[in-house]
């Protein structure tokens, strides 16, 4: 893997000197305190500023204020005029844009695209804070207020839309978020690394619209970087017969044909089609076709153009396998897709943070409370970690649905035991209301703190978008003893009365070390664990790439076990989703016979919410499977479309609910089930209907109780450039039927 920089290795900026401020200011009066003329940077976040590690905002403020620059901060700027983005003033170096933690869309409406009724990161969690598309909306007003300072933008919003994708709420794809917002640097996946050189380089003079050599940044441009050489992306993966269109790399091509695909592709008469899939005719390239390329760091894959994977299905879940075949950082090529006349160019996946920079981007000087002019206002997102610790980033798990990966990569990037230590005690000592329970060590998983390749050599070559789908790799070292040493020693300190794990476990790889579910079982369950098996048969689980069932069958017999051994009665909360590409009737049927048989009762239920770029929505949009090679003739995956078909897999999640049975008696005729409808433990719902419950098959869908999210998903927990955690809401939780009023 490509060596680095170190994050810290810069000569600071003039401005180190000042020191720390209390809090980043949020106006002139604050930085005249501080007796600041102007701020070097001033970020724009769609979160209310909360100075704590887990917000995406105060770690890149406080990271660039320990590199010598002046950081202020607009939390939540009313977006209607250019007046609020001028409240600091004019920034000497640039505008930082992010929509927050949560992507705005998804903090805005369910799953079925109703409107959510609060938001977690905003004061009394009043919603409507913020606007839809906060990105593009906040960039629009800052290039008002002051039309000649750079823009560049980070978060999870701008992340996941740094190409062309598939926007679940408009049904359509949409172009990159970088041509829309107009802006000149995009910066995905963890962006400490480029935002701190891009900043000492702004710093030194140099115009922002050099700067496009950095890992993990996006810009845009007209032709391919001299010297770099240009490979179409139909060559590294077939995508097999599509539509005629020009030759990108035809030597006799003008400009607009370089950008269509291979014509190589036409769609062949039906004698010619099976010779002309097996062996597409040569067409003149300027280059042998799969010729091995030295210079690995300047070569380019060129996606189909955002024209056109929006008008055909194919080329854009080639486009999207392409897109997560080049996701490690040791191998990774730059990518380029053209929009109109000009292309969004995509750098490498930028190099993971070594433990050192995690540990002191983590220990800097966070007030770890909201700012002080939100008053006794409660900021529900805070309230929910302020006492936890972050000890990781990143997520080798691979799952489709799940924006973890495609945002902050497979390779996990751990802190330091001393340093997770350091700031229990900081927690301890200095956090208002501290009763002496740690809500959390964790992260985007509970348990993949310092897993990883045995190998380097061999994790810098890999290609797999998971290390433990089908199975865990060989080459996976999960050996839990230091995480077990990390909890004995965070509970064995002073003061600390209890140290709870409230990340989801990835349960197929706590299996592997039972020791490990034994020390979590006993000292770090708060009653009830979730866990996620998402679905428990092979069509689903196929195209979610999560574990079998008996993954989590095992898990749960060492959990009963141990849970006996300490004397406890502690419970299982397993999440599913409903709804996700793969899944047919019969499937949620199987779930719902199985949730009975186990006596499990789901509480909240939502269903699958197609994030931008994750694998799961490609199948969705496309009706096709990413996880293989595209073709026309290709795997075809069974989509749950449509209000009825997911309220009905909602159903049989509660099946239970009486609301929900006329919905499920009608399904079940219709599926020739009607021999489990019926008063026997062995049916799943009675024939009779109760009195004062919907007995029309047409409102038989009620949604009950909040949404409750839960990690893992494009939801809790995907993550800023920081690694801060976002909730999720596409899961259903559940719990045992005869204790669920108690869980309550």
């Amino acid at each position: 893997m490509q060596k680095t920089r170190d994050l810290f290795s810069w000569k600071p900026h003039w401005a180190r000197r000042l020191g720390p401020a209390p809090f980043l200011p949020m106006s002139r009066e604050e930085m005249q305190a501080l007796h600041w003329d102007a701020c070097d940077v001033v970020i724009i976040s769609g979160d209310a500023y909360v100075d704590h590690p887990s917000f995406g905002a105060a770690i890149v403020g406080r990271l660039l204020e320990a590199q010598g620059f002046r950081v202020g901060i607009i939390a939540q700027p009313d977006w209607r005029s250019p007046e609020a983005f001028r409240a600091l003033g004019r920034p000497r170096l640039c505008f930082g844009i992010t929509a927050g933690n949560m992507d705005s869309m998804v903090n805005h409406y369910t799953s079925d695209r109703r409107i959510r009724r609060d938001d977690a990161y905003t004061p009394a969690g009043e919603h409507g804070q913020r606007p839809d598309r906060a990105v593009l909306v906040y960039s629009q007003r800052a290039r008002e207020a002051y039309a000649d300072v750079p823009i560049i933008l980070g978060g999870i919003e701008a992340s996941l839309r740094r190409v062309a994708h598939f926007d679940y709420w408009s049904e359509k794809v949409r172009r990159s978020v970088l041509v829309d917002a107009k802006a000149d640097l995009l910066i995905y996946g963890n962006a400490e690394r480029a935002l701190v050189e891009v900043m000492h380089r702004l710093a030194a003079g140099e115009p922002i619209d050099s700067i496009t050599d950095l890992r993990g940044t996006a810009y845009l441009r007209r032709g391919t970087p001299e010297g770099w050489v240009e490979i179409d992306s139909t060559t590294v993966d077939l995508p097999g017969p599509v539509e005629p269109h020009s030759d990108p790399y035809a030597l006799n091509g003008s400009e607009g044909q370089r950008r269509g695909a291979r014509t190589d592709l036409a769609t062949p008469t039906p004698a010619a089609d099976s010779a002309a899939h097996r062996d597409p005719p040569a067409v003149p390239l300027p280059f042998p076709r799969r010729a091995p390329v030295v210079d690995r760091g300047h070569t380019v894959l060129r996606l189909p153009s955002f024209e056109q994977v929006r008008d055909d299905p194919v080329l854009y879940a080639h486009a999207s396998r392409v897109l997560h075949l080049e996701a490690n950082p040791g191998n990774a090529r730059a990518l380029v897709q053209a929009h109109g006349d000009r292309d969004v160019f995509l750098n490498p996946p930028p190099v993971p943070l070594t433990t050192a920079e995690m540990d002191r981007i983590y220990e800097l000087p966070y007030q770890r409370v909201p700012h002080p002019i939100y008053g006794e206002s409660r900021i529900p997102a805070y309230e929910m970690i302020r006492y936890s610790v972050t000890i990781q980033r990143g997520c080798f798990g691979g799952c489709t649905f799940c924006s973890i990966t495609e945002h902050e990569g497979r390779i996990i990037q751990s802190r330091s035991e001393d340093s997770i230590l350091r700031e229990v005690t900081t927690i301890r000592d200095s956090v208002p209301g501290f009763t002496g329970v740690i809500s959390d060590l964790g992260g985007p998983t509970a348990n993949m703190w310092r897993i990883a390749c045995k190998s380097r050599e061999i994790e810098a070559a890999c290609r797999k978008p998971s290390c433990v789908y089908p199975g865990i790799c060989s080459n996976l070292v999960t050996d839990h003893a230091p995480l077990i040493r990390l909890y004995r020693k965070a509970r064995e300190l002073p003061g600390i009365k209890r140290v709870l794990i409230a990340s989801g476990v990835r349960y197929d790889l706590a299996i592997e070390s039972p020791e490990y579910v034994r020390e979590l079982v006993t000292h770090h369950v708060g009653g009830y664990l979730k866990i996620a098996p998402e679905a428990i048969s092979e069509g689903p689980l196929s195209k979610m790439m999560k574990p079998g069932i008996d993954a989590y069958q095992r898990f749960k017999e060492l959990f009963d076990r141990y849970s006996r051994a300490a004397g406890k009665e502690q419970y299982l909360i397993p999440y599913f989703i409903a709804a996700h590409p793969g899944t047919t009737d019969a499937d949620m049927l199987e779930l719902a016979l199985w949730l009975k048989r186990n006596g499990f009762r789901a509480d909240q239920v939502q269903a699958f919410l197609p994030g931008p770029m994750a694998t799961a929505t490609a199948m969705y949009h496309t009706g096709l499977n990413p996880l293989r090679k595209i073709t026309r003739r290709g795997e075809q995956v069974v989509v749950p479309k449509g209000l009825r078909v997911r309220r009905l897999h909602k159903a049989f999640l509660r099946w239970h609910d009486p609301e929900n049975w006329p919905l499920l008696r009608e399904a079940l005729r219709r599926m020739g089930r009607a021999e489990l409808i019926g008063p026997r433990r062995d049916q799943l719902i009675p024939a009779h209907q109760p009195r004062g419950t919907t007995a029309q098959p047409g409102k038989a869908f009620t949604q009950r109780g909040q949404i409750r999210t839960q990690h893992c998903g494009l939801p809790e927990v995907t993550t800023d450039p920081s690694g801060t955690r976002q909730p999720r809401a596409t899961q259903a939780q559940v719990r045992r039927g005869p204790r669920r009023q108690r869980a309550r």
